[in-house]
């Protein structure tokens, strides 16, 4: 297929464009689209070029547009004028693919988007877009995105969370209003996912009540099923928790799908250089290092653990926190003893063949450094992070 994307440098196009990229290079094997050519056009290309695109185009995503204008005029020119400009030279070179057009809820003029310019830019545009459908016979899928949010998103034009993002991870003020406002948000890898399917002919159709898309396999519009309700509180709260990770160490909790890991990773696409990487605190003494790496609130912690040759470190027991050792360097011995036998589990370790290894409640354990001149790199996970208030860590030899 040959694709034509209008707007291929704004943020949905970006994203568009690069993984439609990924599937014509062979890098994306999982979205079974067969994908020749990827025609960008955009407010710097050659106007002469979108004519050979449209000859040559099996599918059309037209995410032209005007978000942010010096002059409220220009919402129509921009959303309405280019729109007719598209199809007037589809329909010259008698091509009927079918053309997605990207609209907005706003384009329903329902209650705060009553009076939005740019919302009737938009529905002018859907019925443009309707119109020549009913006129072609072209198939037509026509999208209303609610807030859109996810990495090159630009900050004071695409999005309140692209602000916000931006903003915390650099360290510039932010303002809220009213923490209660509530957000459709969609995800641009959602919104990606969802194209995808438009080109294999399976986007989800829906008709609307009112700013709720319900869904029908004979709708008149299309919608990503995808999207996240949150707050403005909600959101700040989040970004200020992950700003905060690399003084606590602790991952917050991201579960598959979430909103939480979709925002996590938008914040951390705005990072400015100085704060990609980050120093941690290595306690050191003669007999090497240990590091905690992170932290989780249900999870534990990992550190890492580095002993110097001949060193033996351990000799404790614990009631309930439990471990893993894994050697990732160098040779060692982990010893274990149950508290109130003579019993003494042993385990050779090495680098060489990385195995985890549980320490067990109840058993007084230590680890080894057999080498004479090498360290001895362990990483270790406990089943909770310490606490000094209640270390459950009780001396004792093996």
């Amino acid at each position: 297929m040959n694709i034509l994307v209008t707007g291929a440098n704004g943020f949905v196009g970006r994203n568009l464009v690069e993984a439609l990229r990924c599937v014509r290079d062979g890098k994306d094997r999982t979205r079974q689209i067969c994908v020749e050519n990827v025609f960008e056009y955009d407010v710097n290309t050659a106007p002469e070029l979108l004519l050979e695109f449209c000859k040559r185009a099996d599918f059309v995503f037209n995410l032209a547009g005007v978000n942010r204008p010096q002059n409220e005029s220009e919402f129509m020119e921009g959303n309405f004028g280019f729109a007719g400009k598209l199809l007037d030279t589809l329909r010259e070179c008698g091509n009927t693919c079918p053309v997605m057009l990207s609209s907005s809820i706003q384009a329903s003029l329902i209650g705060r988007y009553a009076l939005s310019d740019y919302g009737r830019s938009k529905l002018a545009g859907e019925e443009l877009f309707f119109d020549y459908g009913k006129e072609t016979g072209a198939c037509v899928l026509v999208y209303r995105f609610p807030n859109l949010f996810g990495k090159w998103a630009r900050p004071n034009y695409n999005s309140a969370v692209a602000t916000f993002c931006n903003n915390i991870a650099n360290g510039l003020p932010i303002q809220v209003n009213d923490r209660s406002t509530e957000l459709e948000l969609l995800y641009i890898d959602d919104l990606v996912d969802e194209m995808m399917l438009a080109l294999k002919g399976n986007a989800h159709r829906c008709d609307y009540d009112g700013l709720v898309p319900v869904p029908s396999e004979t709708g008149k519009y299309c919608y990503a099923p995808v999207t996240h309700r949150v707050t403005l509180g909600q959101i700040v709260d989040l970004l200020e928790e992950f700003n905060n990770q690399p003084k606590t160490l602790v991952v917050p909790e991201i579960p598959n799908g979430s909103f939480e890991k979709k925002l996590y990773s938008t914040f951390l696409s705005y990072l400015p250089k100085e704060r990609v990487a980050f120093p941690l605190k290595m306690n050191v003494d003669e007999r090497g290092s240990f590091t905690e790496l992170l932290k989780s609130k249900k999870c534990g912690q990992v550190s890492i653990n580095i002993s110097k040759p001949g060193i033996t470190k351990g000799q404790h027991w614990h009631n309930t926190k439990w471990e893993f050792f894994i050697v990732v360097s160098g040779k060692g011995l982990i010893e274990q003893r149950k508290i109130g036998s003579d019993e003494v589990l042993r385990f050779e370790v090495s680098g060489e063949r990385i195995e985890a290894v549980h320490m067990l409640p109840g058993y007084t354990h230590n680890i080894i450094n057999l080498s004479e001149t090498e360290n001895l790199v362990t990483v270790m996970w406990a089943n909770e992070s310490f606490d000094p208030n209640k270390p459950d860590t009780f001396g004792e030899m093996v």
